[in-house]
Parts: structure tokens; sequence; C-alpha cells
């Protein structure tokens, strides 16, 4: 089983960047799809997830209207794109997944039902 994370860097406030999340080893379309984040010195947190389908997403409020997560299951690929980005964003982010029936939604699932972790990419918006 692998997620490797990738897109992370150094950028502005303001500005964006587009996280992506190749999956293998599993069955991608089983799985509902997370992004996490973990700020120095802060509790890790989730960020957005999309459900097996694509059905529903969730995204922590203080990223709603900034930040989509959408996934390609063909490809088991799942997408963070983050614009307006705000220095308070600087975190390691990980992508993660759950094995879920498929009438889950994302914002009933919790951090300790996401089985597979990948590696992490870190963000750093700074002037």
């Amino acid at each position: 089983v692998q997620l490797q994370a990738s897109g992370g860097g150094l950028v502005q406030p303001g500005g964006s960047l587009r996280l992506s999340c190749g999956a293998s080893g599993f069955p991608f379309d089983y799985y509902a799809m997370g992004w996490f984040r973990q700020a120095p010195g802060k509790e890790r947190e989730g960020v957005s997830c999309v459900s097996r389908n694509s059905s529903s997403t969730y995204n922590l409020d203080s990223v709603k209207g900034r930040f989509t997560i959408s996934r390609e299951n063909a490809k088991n690929t799942v997408v963070l794109q983050m614009d307006s980005l705000k220095p308070d964003d600087t975190a390691v982010y990980y992508c993660a997944a759950a094995p879920v029936p498929s009438y889950r939604e994302c914002r009933s699932l919790r951090a300790h039902e996401f089985r597979y972790w990948g590696q992490g990419t870190l963000v750093t918006v700074s002037s």
C-alpha cells in the first residue's frame, strides 16, 4: 500500500498550490479520501474529505471557499486545490484513506477511521 503526496512548497500569502496524492495497493474506489495537516506545535486536524463516489465532501470551516478536494477513481488520485493561502495554512499535509460503505458521508468520518496514511508534504505560506 502506498499513498504518495506531492505538490507542497513555499508560496506567498494569497497564492495557490495544488496537492496531489497517488494511491496504490488497495481498491481506491472503496475508500473515502481525506487530507489532514499538522502545523508545528499543533495537533493534527482534518482539512478536507471526499466520499468514495465524490457525492459528498467536507471542508474545515477555516478553509471553506478556499480549498477544493476532488478525486479521479480511474487514476487512483485525489487532489487538494488550495487558493487564497494564508500563513495559518502552513503545515505538513497528509493524504489518508478510509475504508467505508458507499453511503458514509465525509463529515461523519473520524481520523481513527483512516487506515492508510501518506508521508506528508510541507506547505509553507510566507512572504
